[in-house]
């Protein structure tokens, strides 16, 4: 029965779009035919017409032939005037035949998704809310096959671990269409960290500060620590880029401890090169030719100081972090630099060779499965140009695994060493034989 009242509804579109395109080929014919007469009008009584005639003309004949000729004329004008008339039309038809296919398409898109009311996730057929099935579709497209995607509808995409928490899942797009989101900031970032990213969109809008004051000028933006009203702080254990500043004093183990204080040790970072395990911007740039280091990635980059420093060089980069329990991306666009709300297990979201450069300081370590770190390397590599930089800044590891499995690793990859850098962590009694790698490598030209 549901194929039989698809096929009905089917041969109703395909009758009114025939119907359509018929009377469309039937003006089409009579302008045609408008045309020939006009031409052929033209060519006996216009300019060229004295070729059908005697070369001598009596007066009367020569009134006559302006009489004819100025009557052509003006049938020529009213003619335009309908040639006019009946192209506006013809195109008024058209949008009314594309908005009619529109709506159509629409119409079976929201009955197809209310009628779909199970989705498999994971190995359960579990019931999910209408909003995730909204969400994800398919949807049709309004003008039918196209041929870029293969396909005459659309889906939406999100992580395939999404599927394992549904439970979740359901919780985070379950909200009041068009109002306010939950504050569920805690509850997002946990389902990205289990690889359900990217997460579906919504159709609600996020909590805004209290107090939003417009953010400071650069470059006065960039060492400058923003005001606490440019921040939702519902979420965090602070409630102060204060207490956050201050959260470098306390004992405990904090993510990026230090990096809030945009005024303390943030300030000399990348400054200097002290020839071991430190390299300065600076000394990174003369490895290429002027002006060729231009845009790039710094993966786990804390609040941004990075991207700062490369501002100030003329650079644009592009930080990707989460917000572990402090607003990491916020402070990064408020100092006037791009933040990615994006974990370390997602593909990164550019396309082959196409960056100059790639850090990362402290994030790509040991605490990422082997494997898995394996396939962050080479999707680097993916995405730097022939020639580009990946600058591996403090990769921290145990002394047993150095040689065993991460040199081994890196030279896997395929990367030319520039400068290479090994040495033992400095508070090695607290952290006993945990050993630093800062290496400088490019991408081979061939």
């Amino acid at each position: 029965m549901g194929n039989e009242a698809h096929d009905q509804q089917y041969l109703k579109k395909f009758h009114a779009y025939t119907h359509i395109k018929f009377q469309k080929h039937n003006m089409k014919s009579l302008v045609l035919v408008i045309l020939t007469n006009l031409v052929t009008i033209y060519i006996f009584t216009g300019p060229l017409s004295f070729l059908y005639h005697h070369s001598s003309l009596s007066p009367h004949d020569a009134n006559s032939i302006m009489q004819e000729l100025n009557s052509t004329k003006s049938q020529l004008l009213a003619t335009h005037s309908l040639l006019f008339e009946l192209h506006y039309r013809l195109n008024s038809t058209n949008l009314l035949v594309q908005a009619l296919l529109i709506d159509l398409t629409r119409q079976e898109d929201k009955q197809s998704n209310t009628n779909q009311v199970t989705l498999k996730l994971g190995n359960d057929e579990s019931t999910i809310s209408d909003e995730l099935k909204f969400s994800l579709g398919p949807h049709k497209l309004p003008f039918g096959h196209s041929p870029k995607i293969g396909s005459n509808e659309i889906h939406t995409p999100i992580g395939a671990s999404c599927l394992r928490f549904h439970e979740e899942l359901n919780q985070y797009m379950t909200y009041d269409i068009g109002g306010e989101c939950p504050i569920d900031d805690t509850l997002a970032q946990r389902l990205m960290l289990k690889g359900c990213e990217p997460l579906p969109r919504r159709r609600c809008h996020p909590k805004s500060p209290t107090g939003y004051v417009e953010p400071t000028p650069l470059p006065d933006s960039l060492w400058t620590t923003p005001p606490d009203t440019s921040i939702v702080w519902d979420v965090y254990t602070c409630k102060s880029y204060k207490c956050l500043i201050e959260r470098k004093d306390k004992p405990g183990s904090f993510d990026c401890k230090n990096c809030f204080d945009l005024q303390g040790e943030e300030k000399g970072k990348w400054i200097f090169d002290d020839g071991g395990l430190e390299f300065g911007i600076d000394q990174v740039f003369a490895s290429r030719a002027a002006g060729t280091i231009r845009i790039g990635l710094d993966i786990g980059g804390g609040t941004g100081t990075f991207a700062a420093r490369m501002r100030e060089r003329n650079v644009v980069i592009i930080t990707s972090t989460l917000n572990l329990d402090g607003p990491f991306n916020n402070i990064i666009a408020s100092r006037g630099l791009i933040p990615m709300h994006v974990s370390i297990s997602q593909r990164f979201p550019f396309f082959d060779n196409t960056l100059d450069i790639v850090h990362s300081r402290d994030v790509l370590s040991n605490w990422i499965p082997d494997t898995m770190l394996e396939f962050v390397l080479y999707d680097v590599y993916r995405v730097l140009r022939p020639g580009g930089l990946f600058w591996l800044d403090h990769f921290f590891c145990f002394e047993s695994q150095l040689n065993r499995t991460y040199v081994p690793m890196l030279d896997q990859i395929g990367f030319n060493r520039l400068r290479w850098h090994v040495g033992m962590k400095a508070d090695s009694e607290v952290h006993k034989n945990v050993w630093y790698i800062s290496a400088l490598m490019e991408k081979p030209m061939t």
